[in-house]
């Protein structure tokens, strides 16, 4: 009987690998398991600080007694782990080097873009300088030619009236010749008029003497 009774299987033990892991495999698992457990620490972290900022905000109206009552667990909550940067050196001055070249090229470019303003202002200056010189020229020529054309004319003109007053002042000298010879004749004739009754005066004069009769005339005005 005991011969028919079934043996029990004993347990056995987890079966062995057939191709265990390598340590470095093993060692990087351990890391990402690490780096997954920290990184859902850190999401845990923010989901609490987003909770806190929203009960704030929720909770700013509240008076200063319930706000004593809040537990400094959750206030030792809402505190989050400081974790210090570590910062490369090289990549930090790498960096600051990139950011260098960038100013100095930004520099340059605004340097080249105020140069080129500036020569164009000087070039259209120099245009307009060019433009107005050109124009202030014709208008001196224009100056002269007219000014010459005026003076011609004023010339024209004084060279009429000094013949017209020459030929006045012939005209006027010629008249004053006539008058005077006119003046002279007219003395002549009153001179030979006066001469004529000097004559007559002195023969009359004489007949009254050798005939011993006095003029009437004389006499005549000198009566009652």
């Amino acid at each position: 009987m005991a011969e028919e009774e079934p043996k029990r299987a004993e347990p056995e033990g987890p079966p062995a690998p057939e191709n265990p892991p390598p340590p470095a495999v093993a060692v990087a698992e351990e890391d990402h398991t690490v780096d997954e457990k920290k990184k859902e620490e850190e999401k845990e972290k923010e989901r609490e600080k987003e909770e806190e900022g929203k009960g704030q905000n929720d909770n700013k109206d509240v008076s200063g007694e319930d706000q004593k009552c809040v537990s400094p667990v959750a206030k030792e909550k809402a505190a989050p782990a400081i974790v210090p940067k570590i910062v490369d050196p090289a990549v930090e001055k790498n960096s600051e080097v990139a950011v260098d070249r960038d100013a100095v090229l930004a520099r340059v470019e605004t340097e080249k873009r105020l140069a080129l303003i500036k020569a164009w202002e000087e070039s259209e200056k120099t245009k307009a300088d060019n433009k107005a010189y050109k124009r202030l020229s014709a208008v001196e020529v224009w100056e002269n030619s007219k000014k010459a054309t005026v003076e011609a004319e004023l010339r024209k003109i004084e060279e009429k009236l000094e013949k017209k007053r020459a030929e006045y002042t012939e005209k006027i000298k010629n008249k004053l010749v006539e008058v005077h010879k006119l003046a002279e004749e007219r003395r002549a004739t009153v001179e030979a008029n006066r001469q004529e009754e000097f004559l007559k005066v002195e023969e009359t004069a004489a007949k009254f003497r050798a005939s011993g009769y006095s003029p009437r005339k004389l006499f005549a005005c000198f009566s009652g």
